[in-house]
């Protein structure tokens, strides 16, 4: 007689400290020269490169995410009447005492726009282990209730599946710096609240979820 077997899914939830925050800074120029507009736009990169040079320490990784130059139109002609130049970086800082000021400090340089921050988990965060080890204690937790409930036991693990999500879904934050002049006023301080990472399947920011399939013997009842 084939053995009886139940399947269940387990589910883990953990709300967690964030570990780092991901933020994007571009430069953008405009010029009727093309010749102009790249040098601007080099100056105005420099210039980023500088103030992220200063807080090295906090600034875990920065990488250039897209550059582009390209002419403005206007008529059925397509005559070139300026150039536009953006150059844009995404970086990655894992000290969030320091995060706000280096944000504010890079909205005050000129023609740059600063959009962020982006909280998340590193991909290795121990609460992913914890949060799939969780989901399986509870797999094996509904397993041995529903074996319970018909007068069984379970007796041996025949599966164990991973749903594969592990999806980690960034959460964007509300702070956005615009274009500023370099000669604007001293720059103010701010203070950024880190946001609560949610580890859990039903969010999809880990995946959490696991199937078990596991034989029950002694059954009460016919399967």
């Amino acid at each position: 007689m084939t053995e009886p077997v139940v399947a269940v899914r387990g589910e883990a939830w953990r709300e967690v400290e964030p570990e780092i925050a991901t933020f994007a800074v571009s430069v953008t120029v405009f010029n009727r020269e093309r010749q102009e507009t790249l040098r601007r736009l080099a100056s105005g990169v420099d210039s980023v490169r500088a103030v992220l040079d200063e807080y090295r320490d906090a600034v875990e990784k920065r990488e250039t995410a897209g550059m582009y130059v390209y002419p403005q139109t206007k008529g059925s002609a397509d005559r070139v009447i300026a150039y536009r130049g953006t150059v844009s970086t995404t970086v990655t800082v894992s000290d969030f005492s320091v995060l706000g000021d280096l944000m504010l400090r890079l909205a005050s340089t000129e023609q740059t726009v600063v959009s962020g921050p982006w909280w998340a988990l590193r991909p290795g965060s121990p609460a992913h282990r914890d949060a799939r080890q969780a989901a399986i204690a509870d797999a094996l937790e509904r397993a041995r209730e529903y074996a319970a409930a018909l007068g069984a036991r379970v007796v041996r693990l025949i599966e164990l599946s991973d749903s594969g999500l592990n999806a980690q879904p960034v959460t964007r934050g509300g702070f956005r710096a615009m274009k500023m002049s370099r000669d604007a006023a001293e720059v103010p301080q701010i203070d950024l609240e880190p946001q609560r990472q949610n580890v859990s399947n039903a969010s999809a920011a880990i995946d959490a979820n696991v199937k078990e399939r596991l034989v029950i013997s002694n059954l009460a009842v016919k399967p």
